[in-house]
């Protein structure tokens, strides 16, 4: 069986990365990953770098010594990929993926082909958060560790609310806790706490929104007009597109965030029968069964009807 302490062992420099705009989950997993190997290997030369860390995930880095945005220029021995389903989505690190000795791709993408040399893939898992800590000895799992993982089995599994929630999944979560990490306060800033720019947008985007198909699909944009009028950043527009699913009678969520002359980065959400990552990798994108997303180019109105077609067929 695979264990993350064996796969690090030969390596003396280890660069720890994930997908371009880092969610929860790979924010989660590579922070816990680099707790976990400092804490075996402290002699070892770790590097975590991510493109941007979002502001309410800042608790797993307070003092940001641990994820840099600036790309490190060295050649690695191991290249350890967290989250990421394919190789361009990498970004700017696809420069090191190339140049490193070996690589390892930690996921649970049902997209993921599998890019590196070394695969750790489980479609079955809620989160990579999941799939790494069954590449982890209890033992060796700090507060901060724990902290990780749990903020990202959290994220994907909308506080244990998706259908990909298991009882393996709470199980994790379980023991994770007895870690003794303050879950409860973790929840609170990825989920719930609102800056009130956020709330300001939040409720726009609500009043703006249409039902679609005798109300089973509920489509909401947001313009850069808007953006511009709130003083909002791409940061402010996270946990939108849920408020929508959860519309009462809605199957489908569909949220336009505008980012230049007709291209929209498209948000899709379900609740029983629409798998939206079939939608998105038919749009050049990818996701989950529930929760995909892409980008696309064209009016809103051009980009909604060819959403809204596919969803109509699944349906």
């Amino acid at each position: 069986m695979d264990n993350l302490k064996d796969i690090a062992k030969d390596a003396g420099n280890i660069i720890i990365t994930g997908h371009k705009r880092p969610d929860g989950d790979c924010i989660g997993a590579c922070i816990a990953t680099y707790y976990y190997l400092h804490g075996i290997y402290p002699y070892k030369n770790l590097k975590v770098y991510l493109e941007n860390m979002p502001s309410r995930f800042s608790y797993l880095d307070p003092e940001m010594e641990i994820i840099s945005t600036v790309l490190p220029e060295e050649k690695f021995d191991l290249f350890i990929a967290c989250d990421c389903s394919s190789p361009d989505m990498l970004g700017k690190a696809g420069n090191l993926f190339n140049t490193a000795k070996t690589t390892v791709c930690i996921d649970h993408h049902i997209s993921n082909k599998g890019y590196a040399v070394k695969n750790i893939i489980d479609p079955q898992a809620s989160s990579t958060c999941e799939v790494l800590y069954g590449l982890m000895e209890d033992g060796s799992i700090c507060s901060e560790t724990a902290e990780a993982l749990y903020t990202g089995i959290a994220f994907d599994s909308g506080i244990f609310s998706y259908s990909n929630t298991s009882k393996k999944t709470m199980e994790i979560a379980g023991h994770l806790m007895e870690k003794g990490i303050p879950f409860w306060e973790d929840i609170d800033r990825c989920f719930y706490q609102r800056t009130y720019t956020q709330t300001q947008l939040l409720g726009r985007t609500l009043l703006t929104s249409m039902l679609l198909m005798d109300g089973k699909c509920i489509v909401a944009t947001i313009t850069r007009r808007m953006m511009e009028f709130y003083g909002a950043s791409q940061e402010d527009v996270e946990g939108i597109i849920e408020q929508l699913r959860i519309t009462k009678g809605v199957e489908a969520a569909i949220l336009l965030y505008e980012t230049g002359k007709q291209e929209y980065k498209v948000s899709l959400r379900s609740n029983k029968h629409v798998d939206v990552s079939k939608i998105a990798k038919y749009f050049g994108g990818g996701g989950h069964i529930k929760a995909a997303g892409f980008t696309m180019r064209g009016s809103a109105y051009d980009v909604i009807n060819n959403i809204t077609e596919h969803i109509e067929m699944q349906l």
